[in-house]
Formats: structure tokens, C-alpha cells, sequence
């Protein structure tokens, strides 16, 4: 089992990283992957997801001596704070953001179009410093996996939304285990996959009026994806890390196409119109915003070297 790359970051850091999270999880075309890709603490969020329910399942199966071994495994200082500042913000300040998004929507998504594509530099950096610490070189197939990642991203976020389903639990539980991999995968945002089958609607309102039957079928619809979809995460970044970066890149790249201005309400493509001068400049200032913390994040780091496989 590999260790954990660690780094240091204090609880009141994680709780803010945790308030970021959940905000953004909340509004259609953000993704909570990227966010944690941005403040610096993605793999180590796999690593620690990974072993926790590696632990679980440990327990179930009871194999103490393992679960021991993944218990040391899980960093409590970062999922605790990161759960915590997460759901308070679901249930705080992302009704106000969400508030904002519908209003102002093309003004909004100018500037999360700004911060979202600045934020493909991250995983980009990590591909950077993945190859000189390996002493690998990128080729012509790194640059077919980065095309790839971005048509997909762009197919898939073209599909149209439909209408509101009946929020059944069979309905609620597939879904609720394919957004949440929004959570874990950068570019993909859990509300749009939640608009595109409907389910978007149903779920604030639940959360708003505090409907825990269907918050507990939710919940364990993501519980059932996290299982799946964070093991192959790991796997991926252990085994084949500057591929896996490349493709997320671009999968971020491609799910730029949920946060073009200029689109309807069904999220049909628009020409460029109206306003562009003052959606540029919110897309410059969501850019550098994310530079500024990317920037500030690396120079705070201090990470441990990641292990040869």
C-alpha cells in the first residue's frame, strides 16, 4: 500500500476547503474535484477516501489486522474539518450562491468559466512535476488521452435535461452514486448530471425542507459510488499518475461547454451577445483568483516526494 502524500494543512484550512466544496457541489457546471485539485489536497483526499473504506469493508469482512493497517491510513485531520465545513456550507451559504447563479446566470458562469479553465493548470503543474521527478516523457498519446477526456466531457455535458422523474428510491440511488463522482472527478459537476436526469430540483428541495428519506437514499447512493469510483481513482493515479492527470485535464477542458455565457436556459449554445466586455473581465478576475490560490497553495507546500511504482 502506498503512504499518503502528505502536506501540511490546519483544520481551520480544511474547514474552509470542506465550505468551498460544498458550495460549488450545489451549482451546476462547477466541480467539487476541482476545487480540491485547486487548494492542493486531491490525492491526498483519494488516498484518505480509499483507505476508509478499505477499512470499512476490513471490518465487515473481519479482518482486523487489516482494517488496523488502513486506519493509519486515513488522515482524520483533512475528512473531518473537509466533512464538516461541507455540509455546512450545503445547508448555509449555498442556498444564497445558488440565489445568485439563477439571477445573474450569465455573469456567473463568466466568472466560474474563468476560474474553472484557470483551473486546469493544477492537474497540468502535477503532470509537470510527475514527469521530472520519473524522468518520463510525455508523448503523442498523452495528447490523444487529453483530446479524449475533453470530447467526452463535452459529449456528456451536451445531453439534454429532462424532465423533473419521480423521485423514487431506485431512481434516486443510481443517481445520487453517478453524480457524486463529480465529487472525486475534476470538470464534472454533480448538479448538472443531477439536472440532466432530472433529480436537480428534487434534491435542494429536499435538503431545504429537511426530507432525510429522501436525504438517506442519497446518501447512500454517493456511499455505493464513492466505493467504486475512488478505488479506481486511486488505482489510476498509483499506477499510471501523469496519464490519469492529463486525461482529467482534459475533462476539465471539455466541461467548459456547461459554463459558456451564453447559453439557454436548457442549456442550448448561444452566440456570443450582449455584455461581453463585463463577462471578460469576470472571467479574468475568476482566472486570477484561482491563479493566486494555486500559486499560494504550491509556495505554502510542502509535499513529499511521490513513490516510484
Amino acid at each position: 500500500m502506498s503512504q499518503t502524500s502528505q502536506r501540511k494543512t490546519s483544520l481551520i484550512g480544511n474547514l474552509i476547503r470542506g465550505a468551498l466544496i460544498g458550495i460549488v457541489e450545489t451549482i451546476p457546471g462547477i466541480s467539487g474535484g476541482t476545487v480540491a485539485l485547486v487548494v492542493g489536497i486531491y490525492q491526498q483526499l483519494i488516498e484518505s477516501a480509499s483507505a476508509l473504506i478499505r477499512w470499512s469493508l476490513s471490518l465487515v469482512r473481519g479482518r482486523r489486522d487489516n482494517a488496523r493497517q488502513y486506519w493509519q491510513n486515513i488522515s482524520w485531520r483533512l475528512l473531518i474539518p473537509l466533512g464538516i465545513g461541507m455540509v455546512v456550507a450545503v445547508f448555509t451559504v449555498a442556498g444564497p450562491v445558488v440565489h445568485l447563479v439563477e439571477t445573474y446566470p450569465e455573469r456567473m458562469r463568466s466568472l466560474f468559466f474563468g476560474m474553472v479553465a484557470a483551473s486546469v493548470m493544477v492537474p497540468l503543474l502535477m503532470v509537470r512535476d510527475d514527469v521530472q521527478y520519473r524522468r518520463k516523457k510525455l508523448g503523442w498519446r498523452h495528447a490523444v488521452f487529453f483530446v479524449v477526456g475533453g470530447v467526452v466531457a463535452f459529449a456528456v455535458l451536451s445531453l439534454p435535461a429532462t424532465q423533473a422523474l419521480e423521485p423514487h428510491w431506485y431512481v434516486i440511488l443510481p443517481a445520487a452514486a453517478i453524480a457524486v463522482s463529480a465529487l472525486v472527478l475534476p470538470g464534472l459537476s454533480g448538479s448538472l448530471i443531477l439536472l440532466t436526469v432530472g433529480l436537480y430540483e428534487p434534491t435542494l428541495g429536499a435538503v431545504e425542507s429537511l426530507d432525510f428519506g429522501y436525504l438517506a437514499v442519497f446518501a447512500a447512493g454517493m456511499v455505493l459510488g464513492l466505493i467504486v469510483i475512488v478505488q479506481i481513482l486511486k488505482w489510476l493515479l498509483e499506477h499510471h499518475h501523469a496519464t490519469t492527470l492529463i486525461v482529467l485535464s482534459g475533462v476539465m477542458v471539455g466541461a467548459l461547454r456547461a459554463l459558456w455565457p451564453y447559453q439557454t436556459e436548457d442549456g442550448a449554445l448561444l452566440p456570443i451577445g450582449d455584455g461581453l466586455g463585463l463577462n471578460i473581465v469576470l472571467g479574468l478576475v475568476g482566472a486570477i483568483v484561482v491563479v493566486v490560490m494555486v500559486l499560494a497553495d504550491r509556495k505554502m507546500s510542502r509535499r513529499a516526494p511521490q513513490p516510484v511504482h
